[in-house]
């Protein structure tokens, strides 16, 4: 049982079936245990967010009637009450916490010197010994937290699966260049504010799950390091790729402005995750969803 999980969209494009697949199976998890459902937009990046995105939020939720319990209602209370910058002084205060406690350092690698010291992208801790000022501007904070630390995962039931940082996020950033907090940061502040308990998220982002708990023991947040974790398979194409917001043919928006139906495009999802019969609406998904059906040999919830 589990009292708040979330939705946690990040506006840098329109979203697209992997997304709403998310929300669904977050949302029917949540009616399942009579659980709240935050809206958490993810704005931190104010390069990649544009209003049309967030805007796009809400239409989407509301055109497929994907519930909601709290959070924005709109673009302007999310600009308002809602948006990161508004708890921009709690992150810096974790940040702060984390300069006294001697578990950052500063970095001036580029993307580009990183990329000829290690073949597959990860940071090997070209900067940890440098002693490099944290005062310094345009420098990526990161963590010492290498590959190989082992984070206890708790999965929805209560079991604890032992997981290793990969290598792609060993020392990971936690505030940016342009003296902004990272993802990986921001977002489990965001769930310890909210008191959120439950993380629904992709199989593809089970390495920031790892990520997030060995941060949240760093900060001293075990509120964090109690929340249960359920990785879902993900929706594919038809090519076996994974859907992203560059496919724009998988996109609410483009399927809206071409005269797609909602129900429409709950059928298209239910050809996608190879359902044994075509859903409608949400409801149609909540059914299913509670009858523990399998989705390409991976169940998605045992009841």
């Amino acid at each position: 049982m589990f009292t708040k999980t979330r939705i946690a969209p990040t506006p840098s494009g329109y979203l697209h079936l992997g997304n709403v697949f998310n929300f669904l199976i977050t949302a029917a998890l949540a009616r399942q245990n009579k659980a709240t459902i935050l809206l958490r937009i993810d704005d931190l990046d104010q390069s990649r967010t544009k209003r049309k995105y967030i805007e796009d939020i809400f239409t989407t939720l509301r055109f497929l009637e994907i519930p909601w319990d709290e959070g924005p209602t709109d673009i302007l209370d999310f600009q308002k009450n809602w948006t990161q910058h508004n708890r921009i002084s709690l992150y810096q205060d974790t940040l702060n916490s984390l300069v006294i406690k001697n578990q950052l350092f500063s970095c001036n690698c580029s993307r580009k010197k990183v990329g000829r010291e290690s073949r597959d992208l990860s940071y090997p801790g070209i900067c940890l010994s440098k002693n490099l000022s944290l005062k310094e501007k345009d420098r990526n904070w990161r963590i010492k937290i290498a590959m190989g630390e082992v984070a206890d995962v708790k999965q929805i039931g209560g079991t604890i699966i032992p997981s290793r940082l990969p290598p792609a996020l060993q020392y990971f950033i936690v505030k940016k260049k342009d003296g902004l907090p990272a993802y990986q940061l921001a977002s489990v502040i965001d769930d310890i504010y909210f008191g959120v308990d439950t993380i629904i998220r992709g199989k593809d982002l089970q390495s920031s799950t790892i990520a997030q708990i060995l941060l949240a023991d760093k900060i001293h947040h075990n509120q964090f390091k109690d929340t249960a974790f359920y990785h879902h398979p993900l929706i594919m194409a038809s090519q076996h790729l994974k859907l992203s917001k560059s496919a724009g043919s998988t996109s609410i928006f483009y399927m809206r402005q071409h005269g797609v139906t909602k129900a429409a495009i709950y059928q298209e999802i239910s050809r996608l995750l190879l359902l044994p019969e075509l859903i409608s609406d949400f409801n149609d998904f909540v059914q299913l969803f509670n009858r523990g059906i399998i989705l390409n040999n991976n169940l998605i919830l045992k009841k």
